[in-house]
């Protein structure tokens, strides 16, 4: 891969060796833990001002994506931050930094003008969008995989250059707390210290509709691994996915930024 526009086949995953050794607090809805809201990544002193678009913000007047496929699997790294704005060439409301949680930002993106990409943010509301200028900034890929659950057979299903290579049953958001629907992506890969349920949690870039915070933490929706086999099939989360062993394993070798779409 090369900065810039330029595209590049990814074969494999990105790099995820420093998102994986990292130590982290859980920050997951129904996973639980805090982190600090400070700044992640780099800002520039023009946008030292605007929110950084993270699990941890809010970020306002921007787009929502109302798309109901999977995308492309394009994908985008910032070379540094980059301002965000609602319309291309618009003023910037916000920015977007080159880590979350402790690894490399990587957003898919949802559609390209000259210059632009209009990508999705692991901040609230869900389904939130921005457009971040393509003029050297940024580092463009293709995932090969995507991952689909499907929240009324409660069932994920991972594929690769469009076919499944695994199925799985999982347990998913309870009627008070449900998981989110729609379009997000793989937001992180963290490895806890000390794991209790899980040896994994991936985040991915939404939240939970009900709950504002969990156990410290801003909300974020993820999948994790669950010591009770018998919660597989059911709705009984406070919104993340519960997944079997295997799962969790090739999850762990998705890359950054690929898809995710929940339906019901």
């Amino acid at each position: 891969m090369s900065l810039g526009s330029q595209r590049a086949r990814i074969n494999g995953p990105f790099p995820l060796g420093a998102a994986a050794a990292v130590t982290v607090a859980l920050l997951a809805s129904g996973c639980g833990g805090s982190k600090s809201a400070g700044a992640e990544g780099n800002t520039s002193s023009n946008a030292a001002t605007l929110p950084q678009a993270t699990t941890y913000t809010t970020v306002k007047s921007l787009p929502l994506d109302g798309g109901t496929d999977a995308g492309d699997g394009t994908v985008a790294r910032p070379a540094k931050a980059l301002p965000i704005s609602a319309t291309p060439g618009g003023p910037a409301v916000a920015t977007l930094p080159t880590s979350q949680l402790g690894g490399p930002t990587w957003v898919p993106v949802m559609e390209s003008k000259p210059g632009w990409r209009r990508v999705l943010l692991p901040s609230r509301p869900n389904r939130v969008t921005g457009w971040v200028p393509d003029n050297g900034g940024l580092t463009v890929a293709r995932s090969p995989y995507t991952i689909k659950v499907d929240l009324s057979d409660r069932q994920l299903t991972l594929a690769k250059s469009g076919k499944a290579t695994g199925k799985w049953k999982v347990a998913v958001g309870d009627a008070k707390t449900p998981t989110p629907t729609g379009r997000t992506f793989l937001l992180a890969l963290l490895k806890p210290a000390k794991p209790t349920y899980s040896p994994l949690i991936l985040p991915v870039g939404a939240h939970s509709e009900t709950l504002d915070t969990f156990g410290g933490g801003p909300g974020t929706v993820a999948f994790h691994g669950w010591t009770d086999k018998a919660v597989f099939g059911k709705a009984v989360t406070h919104g993340c996915v519960r997944v079997p062993a295997d799962a969790l394993t090739q999850l762990s070798t998705v890359a950054l930024g690929t898809p995710v779409l929940i339906t019901d």
